[in-house]
């Protein structure tokens, strides 16, 4: 619902423009979520910082997050400079991928705070206090990647895209933190599978196709004339767009007609 009500908002009251392709990429995206959503196993119930602790020490776990880790590292320091101006897809990885580290967190701190109205020494557990910064530190990341991406592209695509990112890290998150892939039958991983894939679908709908000007009205006459769409270029990091066509070559040869 939030993806379709950001596109809605997005269209009317900032003006942007989504596509037929772009709104189909994000009912698609919206779909495969909810079949990864439904298919995921529960959670296995943790209720205490250590029991939190121990799941966090796990080598798998560890291993998932120093690969997360530097991925992230590598998008901010190489590929954010050189293409995230253009390529709507290196901020929202940058947050998507954050992500998993603030799931994580809350999910800790929930615990830390039941526990610290049941009277269990929550603020001497070193735990508590890692988790804090954490949470703050990718919070933060997620924030400023997020805010630079809305000011240089289309919103009703940064929102689908983001949330569809989001949903696909933060749940596998969960299996490895959780080991959830051990309970989880034959169904839910054709499921989960045919969820992603939906995802990766509707995601290169929204994103190749967003400068097409295809709509329901001229469907029928791009069809039978069999060409492709006009371009929109509606990228807020495009201001002015220079025609070079009046502007005369340089090497034509020049001919001076001298009176006397």
């Amino acid at each position: 619902c939030s993806v379709l009500r950001s596109a809605i908002l997005s269209s009317y009251l900032l003006g942007e423009r989504l596509n037929l392709l772009g709104k189909l990429g994000c009912m698609l995206s919206l779909v495969g979520s909810t079949v990864m959503v439904i298919h995921a196993p529960e959670d296995e119930e943790v209720t205490t910082l250590d029991e939190m602790l121990s799941k966090l020490k796990e080598p798998g776990f560890l291993a998932y997050a120093v690969i997360l880790l530097a991925l992230c590292l590598f998008l901010i320091f190489y590929l954010a400079p050189r293409y995230g101006q253009s390529n709507i897809l290196i901020y929202l990885t940058i947050c998507s991928v954050i992500g998993a580290f603030s799931v994580s967190s809350v999910k800790g701190l929930g615990i830390a705070i039941k526990g610290f109205f049941a009277g269990q020494p929550v603020l001497q557990h070193p735990l508590t206090w890692i988790l804090v910064v954490t949470l703050v530190a990718s919070i933060t990341t997620q924030i400023n990647y997020l805010n630079k991406s809305l000011d240089i592209f289309n919103t009703s695509l940064v929102f689908p895209i983001y949330y569809v990112l989001f949903t696909t890290i933060v749940i596998t998150t969960s299996i490895i933190l959780f080991k959830e892939w051990v309970t989880m039958t034959v169904v839910d991983i054709i499921g989960t599978v045919s969820g992603f894939l939906t995802i990766i679908l509707g995601v290169f709908l929204l994103h190749a196709f967003k400068d097409m000007d295809i709509s329901l009205e001229n469907l029928p006459h791009v069809l039978q004339s069999g060409q492709q769409a006009p371009l929109t270029r509606d990228d807020k990091n495009i201001l002015i767009e220079v025609d070079n066509s009046s502007i005369a070559p340089e090497d034509k040869p020049k001919v001076f007609v001298i009176y006397t």
